[in-house]
């Protein structure tokens, strides 16, 4: 085997070494779930300004669950979780740059709705955003 080859494959193993890592401190970061009975509200904000809020009553653990309790999302599922399209019956438009922003309290979740725990009177905004 060659140095060359060599180097690159001590890089490679190092690259992922490095991968796995950051997930599992990510999975040992996640917030533990509120266990029984919660309240929250989640604000959803439209793309012509409009507002609607929903006070949810749930013992789901995630934000996700108590959405699709409501019947509130909808969207495409991947290996990270769902990627929303739909909320409240408006479908962001890809070709326009739109998304759907969540945010708790006005501000950046670091969780997508399957991994973002909920707890009682938690605050929650889903914001159509154009432009990436």
């Amino acid at each position: 085997m060659s140095k060359k080859t060599r180097n690159v494959l001590i890089a490679v193993a190092v690259l992922l070494v490095l991968v796995v890592g950051a997930f599992l401190i990510y999975r040992a970061n996640l917030p533990e779930p509120t266990v029984g009975g919660k309240t929250v509200t989640v604000e959803v904000i439209h793309g012509d300004g409009t507002e609607n809020a929903f006070v949810i009553q749930t013992d789901a653990e995630t934000l996700r669950a108590a959405l699709d309790q409501e019947n509130l999302i909808d969207g495409t599922e991947s290996e990270y979780g769902i990627y929303i399209l739909t909320v409240d019956g408006e479908t962001a438009d890809e070709d326009a740059q739109q998304w759907w922003s969540i945010t708790q309290d006005g501000e950046m979740t670091m969780y997508g709705a399957d991994d973002l725990m909920i707890a009682d009177g938690d605050r929650y905004e889903l914001t159509l955003v154009t432009g990436w």
